[in-house]
C-alpha cells in the first residue's frame, strides 16, 4: 500500500485510541445486555408489536427470529427522496420471505438546499443533520431491532443517518440509496442561463424552463455535488451493496437491489450466527477509504466536516490535516460535473465503482482487507450488478474505465493529487475545491471587497462594484454565527465577473456544498468570524492573498495595524429568529468549528 496512506491511518489510530476504545466498550456493553425484544418486558413489548399482523406477532414473539428497524428520510416533495415511498413494504415482504420481520422504526427529515437555497430555510440545514442523528435515536430507542436499514441519500441526511446507526453501533446495518435522475438539461447549458439571468440577459421564464429541465424527475440531481458524494463515499466505506449507488430509480435493478440489501441485512444480525455490528465494521481504515474516495473524484467540500463528526460518532479522530495529507498522494481519477462535462449517469455508464475501486486498489490507494456488508475484502466491489433472466446476479465489473475522460486510469489521472486543498494562513484554516477550478484562475492577489451578508452582494454585483479584481469575503456566516449556510448563489456572479476576465475569488465562514463551480473559494474558514477569528478584522481594500497550489490565505496587513484592529460587530438577530430558526438556539450555540465536524455533541 501507499506509504502515507499507512502513515496517515496509523497516526489516526493512534491518535483515536481513546476515543475509539471507549467507544467499543460503550456497544460491547450494549450487546451484553441484549439489546433486543428478548429483555423487553411483556407490557413494552406488546406495545412493540400491537399494530403488527398476526404473523408477524407471532414472529416477534420469537426471539430466534430477527427484527429489522427501517429508517427512511421520504417524503414526496423531495426528487432523491420521492422514490422511497414504496420501500417499506417493498422490504418488509423480502424480510418475512427470509424468516425476519421489518418494522418502520421511524422517519427523519429530509431538507433540501437546493429549495432553500439563498432562504432563511437554508440557516439551519447544516443542522438538520444532528437533528437527523437524534431521530434515529428516538426511532432506535424502543430497543425491539436486531439490526437497522437506512434509507437517504441526500446533504446532511447520510451523515445523519451515519451518525445515528453509529450511535447504535452494536446493530447491524445496511445503506439503501435510491439512485439519481436520468440526464436532462446538461448542467453546462444550466450554468450559462443561471449567468445571462444574473446579467439581465435572459427572462425569469427562461431561468425557470432551464431549470425545470435541469432538475425533471424523481432521483437525485445528476451534478457532483454533496448528494453523490455521499453515495460515492458510503459504497466505497463498504455500507452499500457493491454497485448500488449510482442505479437509477424505479428501474428493475434497483428493485432487485433492494430486495437483496434487504435479504443481506438477515445475514449480518446475531440470530444468523455470521454477527457484524456496524460499529465494529467501520474502523479507522474505513474511514480512510471514505476520505480516499472523497479525494480521488473531487467530491463535495461538505464531506470536509461531515466525515470528521461521522468518524467522531464511531471513536476516530480525524483532522483537516490528515485530509491534506492524504490529497497529495491521492490522484484525481474522475471528472463528473462541476469537474467536467460529464454528469453522474456518465460515471455510472463509464464503469462506475468498481472501476473506481479496481484504479484504487491498483495504486495501493484503499485498505483491501476490511470489512463490508457483503464480507472481508473490499475487492468484492470491484464487481458489479448486473440482471440475468430478471434475477441479480454480480459478474467483475469492467478491467478498465470504459470512457477515459469520465474515469481516468490510475496511470494517467487527471491531476496527481486530489480535488480538494486545505487552506492556512494567519486568516486561519479553511478548504477549497480546486478540482474544477483552472489553474490560472487558482491563485490571486487583491483587494477585500466585505460583507457581512450574503443579500448585500448582488446588489453590488448589480451596480458594477465588483467589476475589477477582488476578494470577495463574507463573513459572519459559520456555525455558530447562523448556523453555516451553504452560499452557492454566490457563485452565479461570480463567475460572470470572472468570465468578463476580473481575477475573483470566494473567502468565507459559510459553506459552499459539491456544486462548487469554477471561481476560486475558500470556504468553512475557522475561527469564523463570529467566534472572534481574523475574518472579522478585514476592511475593504485590504490586499489578500488566496493560492489554490499552494494553501496560501493571507490578509497582506501588518501584523502590528491587526492588533489594534477592533474587531467588527454584527446584529445577527435577522438571522436568529422566524421559519423556525430560534428553535434551533440551543444546537446553533453549541456546534463545533468546522473542522472539528461542526457537531453540537
Amino acid at each position: 500500500m501507499n506509504k502515507v496512506i499507512l502513515a496517515v491511518t496509523q497516526r489516526i489510530i493512534e491518535r483515536s485510541k481513546p476515543t475509539r476504545t471507549a467507544y467499543l466498550r460503550k456497544i460491547e456493553h450494549a450487546m451484553s445486555k441484549k439489546v433486543t425484544r428478548a429483555s423487553l418486558p411483556c407490557s413494552n413489548l406488546a406495545h412493540g408489536f400491537a399494530a403488527c399482523c398476526s404473523a408477524d406477532k407471532s414472529d416477534l414473539k420469537n426471539i430466534l427470529k430477527s427484527n429489522i428497524g427501517i429508517i427512511s428520510s421520504y417524503n414526496d416533495m423531495l426528487s432523491a427522496h420521492r422514490p422511497y415511498e414504496y420501500y417499506p413494504e417493498q422490504i418488509k415482504k423480502v424480510l418475512r420471505e427470509n424468516s425476519a420481520v421489518g418494522q418502520m422504526a421511524g422517519g427523519v427529515p429530509a431538507m433540501c438546499d437546493g429549495v432553500t437555497q439563498g432562504e432563511p430555510g437554508m440557516e439551519i440545514s447544516l443542522m438538520s443533520r444532528d437533528i437527523i442523528a437524534m431521530s434515529v435515536a428516538v426511532a432506535l430507542s424502543h430497543n425491539m431491532f436486531d439490526g437497522a436499514l437506512y434509507l437517504g441519500i441526500c446533504d446532511k441526511i447520510v451523515p445523519g443517518l451515519f451518525i445515528g446507526a453509529m450511535a447504535f453501533g452494536h446493530l447491524p446495518a445496511i445503506f439503501i440509496p435510491a439512485g439519481p435522475m436520468p440526464s436532462g438539461l446538461p448542467n453546462k447549458e444550466k450554468v450559462k442561463i443561471r449567468q445571462l439571468y444574473s446579467e439581465g440577459k435572459a427572462t425569469h421564464e427562461d431561468l425557470l424552463e432551464s431549470e425545470s429541465a435541469s432538475y425533471h424527475t424523481s432521483g437525485t440531481c445528476t451534478f457532483y455535488g454533496t448528494a453523490n458524494s455521499n453515495q460515492m463515499v458510503i459504497e466505497l466505506m463498504g455500507l452499500h451493496l457493491p454497485g448500488a449507488a449510482f442505479v437509477q430509480p424505479e428501474t428493475a435493478l434497483r428493485f432487485e437491489l433492494t430486495n437483496a440489501a434487504a435479504k443481506q441485512i438477515t445475514r449480518l444480525t446475531e440470530q444468523s450466527g455470521h454477527f457484524m455490528p456496524v460499529g465494529k465494521m467501520v474502523d479507522e481504515r474505513v474511514i480512510v477509504n471514505g476520505l480516499v474516495a472523497l479525494l480521488a473524484t473531487g467530491g463535495s467540500t461538505n464531506l470536509t466536516m461531515h466525515l470528521v463528526a461521522m468518524a467522531k460518532a464511531a471513536g476516530i479522530i480525524i483532522n483537516w490535516d490528515d485530509i491534506s495529507d492524504l490529497s497529495e498522494v491521492v490522484p484525481q481519477l474522475c471528472k463528473i460535473y462541476p469537474n467536467g462535462p460529464a454528469d453522474i449517469n456518465y460515471f455510472q455508464a463509464a464503469g462506475g465503482t468498481s472501476v473506481l475501486v479496481r484504479e484504487l486498489l491498483k495504486g495501493g490507494l484503499l485498505h483491501e482487507d476490511v470489512e463490508t456488508v457483503v464480507g472481508r475484502g473490499l475487492s468484492r466491489y470491484t464487481k458489479e450488478p448486473i440482471l440475468e433472466n430478471g434475477q441479480l446476479i454480480y459478474r467483475e465489473g469492467p478491467l478498465k474505465s470504459l470512457d477515459e475522460s469520465v474515469i481516468a486510469s490510475i496511470e494517467k489521472p487527471f491531476n496527481s493529487h486530489g480535488g480538494l486543498k486545505v487552506m492556512s494562513g494567519n486568516l486561519g484554516r479553511a478548504v477549497m475545491k480546486t478540482s474544477a477550478i483552472e489553474a490560472d484562475h487558482q491563485v490571486i492577489e487583491a483587494p477585500a471587497v466585505v460583507f457581512n451578508s450574503q443579500y448585500d452582494l448582488d446588489a453590488d454585483f448589480k451596480a458594477g462594484k465588483l467589476d475589477k479584481n477582488c476578494v470577495v469575503v463574507v463573513r459572519f456566516q459559520g456555525p455558530n454565527a447562523i448556523g453555516m449556510p451553504e452560499l452557492h448563489k454566490l457563485i452565479t456572479p461570480l463567475g460572470v465577473l470572472q468570465d468578463r476576465g476580473y481575477k475573483v475569488a470566494l473567502l468565507t465562514d459559510g459553506r459552499l456544498s459539491g456544486a462548487s463551480g469554477k471561481v476560486p473559494a475558500a470556504i468553512h474558514v475557522t475561527p469564523e468570524a463570529y467566534m472572534g477569528g481574523l475574518l472579522n478584522k478585514v476592511h475593504n481594500g485590504d490586499m489578500i492573498r488566496v493560492n489554490g497550489k499552494t494553501g496560501e490565505m493571507t490578509l497582506l496587513v501588518d501584523e502590528k495595524e491587526l492588533v489594534v484592529r477592533k474587531p467588527v460587530e454584527c446584529d445577527l438577530t435577522e438571522s436568529h429568529y422566524g421559519f423556525g430558526r430560534e428553535l434551533f438556539a440551543v444546537v446553533r450555540q453549541n456546534l463545533s468549528s468546522a473542522e472539528e465536524g461542526a457537531v453540537c455533541f
